[in-house]
């Protein structure tokens, strides 16, 4: 069996190429990946088509009204991506020999993650391990679950239907959904408000709340309670689905255990129903394939360890 560097299509590729394409992917066409990088258009094409004489595929659908990766090019990108982010990690890898634990921690978060049992795991194993440095980003759950198929962050933490394939799964905590008003609704401050009095209400939600969505549940909710099935706002981000309440563009769901600050401030007012509201799980993802720093060895160690020391009812947070 011949061994990795034996293989002819690795010394014959200009790996620069690829770093070419996945910008070119990632900007969406040929000017704007010429922008990025800051090099001339023609320069860019011409990788492009060396890239795809040596594949011996077609990468890209372009034309000056289209952009389009075809099959081959997903393909392509996928593995390129978990390519440049095992590269990326190479610093942290030979650096976290030293005797102190030391690296970067990538976490991607869904807007919505707010659990104290997460945040005391951070608390302390950031007095446990100083010198780790980290980096957290928000992003919808899809582009979460993205980055980690990519190799590009240490774990993630979102909401999904199915457990995507590749990826180890663990309950973080879960929550439930209740439907929030602002102060300019007339059903704020009401009570008590009848089941009926939120037919045909507006709705303001996230972008995951639909019918197969990993909201399902709440989006039958609304529709059990026969509020406008389209709507009227919409965000991936928890900040803007509250600005929305508040605002009085349409009735809400968020998190009961999110909302209770506002709803103690007098910005937020929880209408029906109360009782059997919709429970979400959301997860703690990581890729098994990703080589770990120590300082993330030592994280993922003490949230899992966590994870089985403190039951999910413990990790569970009611109205």
């Amino acid at each position: 069996m011949l061994k990795p560097y034996e293989h002819r299509f690795p010394w014959n590729l200009d790996w620069n190429l690829l770093r070419t394409f996945m910008v070119v992917v990632d900007q969406g066409g040929i000017t704007p990946a010429a922008h990025f990088l800051g090099l001339k258009q023609p320069t860019i094409s011409a990788a492009l088509k060396r890239l795809e004489d040596i594949t011996g595929r077609k990468l890209i659908n372009r034309s000056p009204k289209h952009f389009s990766v075809t099959p081959w090019g997903q393909v392509l990108y996928a593995e390129a991506s978990s390519i440049f982010g095992t590269v990326t990690q190479l610093p942290d890898l030979m650096g976290g020999l030293e005797e102190e634990v030391t690296g970067q921690i990538s976490i991607a978060v869904a807007s919505h993650v707010v659990s104290p049992h997460f945040d005391d795991v951070l608390t302390r194993f950031n007095a446990q391990y100083p010198g780790a440095t980290y980096t957290i980003s928000t992003m919808d759950s899809a582009e979460v679950i993205a980055q980690l198929l990519q190799n590009r962050v240490t774990f993630g933490v979102c909401l999904f239907t199915e457990a995507p394939k590749g990826l180890e799964a663990r309950v973080l905590y879960r929550e439930f959904f209740g439907l929030f008003c602002g102060p300019q609704h007339p059903l704020f401050g009401q009570a008590p408000i009848d089941l009926s009095a939120l037919k045909n209400e507006d709705a303001v939600t996230f972008q995951t709340d639909e019918i197969n969505g990993p909201l399902s549940s709440v989006a039958h909710m609304r529709k059990k309670l026969g509020m406008r099935a389209a709507p009227k706002g919409l965000s991936s981000n928890l900040p803007e689905v509250r600005r929305m309440i508040v605002a009085n563009i349409g009735i809400g769901a968020l998190p009961v255990h999110v909302a209770k600050r506002d709803v103690e401030a007098g910005l937020l007012w929880q209408v029906p129903p109360y009782k059997a509201l919709p429970a979400i799980d959301i997860h703690m993802l990581s890729n098994t394939r990703r080589s770990l720093n120590r300082a993330e060895q030592a994280l993922l160690g003490m949230l899992n360890d966590h994870l089985d020391q403190v039951s999910l009812e413990e990790r569970t947070y009611k109205a």
